[in-house]
């Protein structure tokens, strides 16, 4: 329960709708109960219809003093009439009554909705917004699809906990207490054997429940591992079916949907017996209050019940059952809330390690240099850097090379803190990068990966990201300097067409040249460029270099290069070994060195 305390923030966004609910649902129950407590008179009508008339009652809280008042009544309208006017004047309030009831039930709905929905949208925002806040790090640990999990199947399982929560523990609580008092005011006698039976049979109900939080976590857990397969096979189709795999994938994938459904079985098998035993044990509680009620008639120790009033009395029970397995439903659904909100609250409330330092030092624009003073960095302990010293002066070029795995793509993400230094300190303008707002610090950085990261959106859109007020002639702009105009203007839309899921429409060389064009248009000062070529081929390759030699002029750069033939120009180059510098210079000090780096470049054969 606990954990629903943490819905409370979003709940207050709909106290209006919430006190609606509460003023409808009391409206229909009422409406209710009187539609059943007219079976009473009607019952008199029909065991009683001469209907003698009855002196007026004095009045008394008791079961006695209504059930008198409301034969005065009887007997005034017949008097006044005749019995069969009588009985169609209580059918006609029983239908009136019956409408008005079902009338504020459909509005205690109409209320609801936006609640219910809004809760969960919400929800959903602040979910999705925390994913964006989260480090690059965080989602090392994280699949993919068990995230898309928690978006979809989680926030469906807690929008329908809400739902059923506040139904569930607002309206059916309100309608057994309302029944009760009018039950407790029929018979006292009666009623008090109730409160001892309900108890017993919400114990019950609570024991065989308990087992399905584990088993809800568990099927979310599963749900999501099954979306990452899917996930990861949708974007490796290529090679799956080039390798001949789908077998091995299919089989992969029949296995965690098996083990779906095996879970899915045993929360449902839990699930489905709320109603039955929530009805079984009605039931059970219905006969002892006939045999216990019947029998106090037969010996006369009704105390004021009679036969039409016990028929009453047995009918207003029977309405009971009903929100009695809603009320065991609810706190079955609200078992698989608390599951799902666990997992959701789990990514809510994750720590975030990059402070985005909102209202700090705004970096405006960058004006003298990048300094590394004996910088570290560690994951999960692993050391990756080992005290790395560099300076990148405004308008230079630095190289960092290495083998796989030397620290080279890590050093490059400490300077947008994509990561965190463990130690040491990575100065920009003389000041320490954790000082600035952060988001003032990115926009002075364009970065441009080895994998172009596009999104299915038009070209136009793929371009502006991060650059929204641009106009149509910036974009064309960009375009050029990217050497992406040519292809762009030869497809039927133009800059308005559509490039698939990943930019799949397009060209490994199209794609590159337009994450370029991306980040010319953004106009950042510092430019990362993280084996931006590696991946082309040669004519391809021409073309994007060609785009990237136009993107460096007068910005400050830092590339990381596979094909060493790409940074010979560049006015260092830093070669990494284990996390540590091994060797810094230029191109042709480095080649007089005859150390790892004209190793490498011997490897690659550079002329």
């Amino acid at each position: 329960m606990k954990k629903y305390l943490g819905l409370l923030k979003y709940l207050k966004m709909f106290k209006k709708n919430i006190f609606m609910y509460f003023a409808t649902i009391i409206a229909s129950i009422l409406f209710s109960i009187v539609s059943i407590a007219m079976l009473f008179p009607f019952l008199e009508i029909i065991f009683n219809p001469k209907n003698d008339i009855i002196i007026k009652p004095v009045f008394e809280f008791s079961s006695t003093f209504f059930l008198g008042y409301l034969k005065y009544i009887i007997s005034q309208v017949v008097a006044h009439h005749n019995a069969v006017f009588a009985l169609g004047a209580v059918c006609i309030f029983i239908v009136v009554a019956i409408f008005l009831k079902n009338l504020f039930l459909y509005l205690s709905y109409i209320v609801l909705t936006p609640l219910r929905n809004g809760v969960g949208a919400y929800i959903r925002e602040d979910l999705f917004g925390k994913i964006l806040q989260l480090p690059i790090g965080y989602f090392t640990e994280q699949r993919k699809g068990d995230l898309m999990s928690r978006l979809t199947n989680d926030m469906g399982e807690i929008e329908t906990a809400v739902s059923c929560t506040l139904e569930g523990f607002i309206k059916e609580p309100l309608t057994i207490i309302f029944y009760l008092v009018l039950l407790f005011i029929l018979s006292p006698q009666l009623s008090l054997v109730l409160l001892v039976l309900l108890p017993v049979g919400g114990f019950i109900i609570g024991s065989v429940s308990k087992s399905l939080k584990k088993h809800s976590n568990l099927a979310a857990e599963k749900f999501g591992e099954s979306l990452s397969i899917v996930e990861e096979t949708l974007s490796g189709l290529r090679v799956i079916k080039a390798f001949t795999a789908e077998h091995i994938v299919l089989t992969k994938y029949k296995k965690s949907n098996q083990d779906l459904f095996n879970v899915r079985n045993k929360i449902n098998l839990r699930r489905d017996i709320a109603s039955p035993l929530s009805e079984i044990l009605g039931i059970l509680i219905l006969t002892v209050i006939l045999w216990i009620g019947g029998k106090m008639i037969l010996e006369q120790k009704g105390l004021g019940l009679n036969g039409s009033a016990f028929i009453t009395y047995i009918a207003i029970f029977s309405q009971i059952i009903n929100p009695a397995k809603s009320l065991s439903s609810a706190f079955y659904a609200m078992q698989k809330g608390s599951a799902a909100l666990r997992r959701v609250n789990e990514v809510l409330e994750a720590e975030n390690l990059i402070d985005g330092n909102i209202g700090g030092v705004e970096l405006d624009t960058f004006k003298d240099k990048i300094e590394f003073k004996n910088v570290s960095f560690s994951y999960n302990t692993i050391p990756i850097l080992k005290n790395i010293n560099l300076t990148i002066a405004k308008g230079k070029t630095v190289a960092l090379v290495g083998s796989s795995g030397s620290g080279k793509s890590t050093l490059a993400d400490l300077v947008p803190r994509f990561h965190d230094v463990t130690e040491g300190d990575i100065l920009v303008d003389g000041i320490n990068v954790k000082k600035y707002d952060l988001n003032t610090l990115r926009k002075q950085i364009s970065i441009v990966t080895q994998e172009p990261i596009l999104f299915n959106d038009t070209i136009a859109n793929n371009i502006l990201l991060g650059s929204q007020n641009a106009g149509e002639d910036k974009i064309i702009e960009a375009a050029k300097v990217a050497n992406a105009y040519n292809f762009i203007v030869k497809k039927d839309e133009g800059f308005d067409a559509n490039i698939g899921d990943r930019g799949t429409k397009l060209s490994g060389g199209e794609r590159q040249r337009l994450t370029i064009a991306r980040a010319v248009l953004k106009n950042s000062p510092i430019l990362i460029l993280d084996e931006a070529t590696s991946s082309l081929d040669t004519e391809s390759e021409r073309l994007v270099q060609d785009a990237i030699n136009k993107m460096m002029q007068n910005r400050t750069t830092l590339v990381i290069a596979h094909r060493l033939s790409t940074i010979r120009h560049a006015d260092e180059i830093i070669v990494l070994q284990k996390g540590e510098i091994a060797e810094r210079g230029n191109h042709d000090t480095l080649m007089q060195t005859n150390g790892i780096y004209k190793r490498l470049v011997d490897m690659q054969e550079l002329k």
